[in-house]
């Protein structure tokens, strides 16, 4: 397909009806945390432009209080059971209300040869979505935090992001 010399391309949107309306729902109740907070995981990848699907969740991380208190305001579950091996979190549950389920993580680690290492994000950068204020960490950021988790499906997503 040929475009008219001086006319852009559209670019397909990659946010499905469902993802547009859980990011609109989580944007809704996390406005008022006190610390900062990102989308993370494929979500983020979709926001930064990236082609990648499916898209089953929304992951959201900030700290151990906002994420507490976020929890309890949307009457979000607690993880109950036994932790991952490779992912912690001092507070972790799901928000089930939106299309596409929110995990919320206060506190996260993940575990590497030198042992559990807290990711501490540096980044923020905003994305506005029909309206709704967003934020995910920067493109670097994200691809070496996904690079860092080493999974097959992370390692995948950062190689969208190149």
């Amino acid at each position: 397909m040929r475009v008219a010399p001086g006319r852009k391309r559209k670019k397909p949107d990659l946010l499905t009806v469902e993802l547009r309306k859980s990011l609109a729902m989580l944007a809704a109740v996390v406005s008022d945390a006190a610390d900062e907070w990102w989308i993370i995981g494929s979500t983020a990848v979709a926001l930064h432009g990236a082609n990648v699907s499916p898209i089953r969740d929304v992951d959201l991380l900030m700290s151990a209080s906002d994420a507490d208190q976020l929890l309890k305001r949307v009457s979000g579950r607690r993880r109950a059971g036994k932790p991952s091996t490779q992912f912690r979190s001092d507070v972790f549950g799901i928000w089930d209300a939106p299309p596409l389920p929110v995990e919320i993580m206060g506190g996260f680690s993940h575990y590497t040869p030198e042992g559990w290492n807290p990711i501490e994000l540096a980044t923020r950068e905003h994305r506005s979505i029909d309206g709704c204020e967003l934020f995910v960490p920067s493109l670097p950021e994200l691809r070496a935090m996904l690079l860092s988790f080493g999974r097959p499906k992370d390692l995948e997503r950062a190689r969208l992001l190149t």
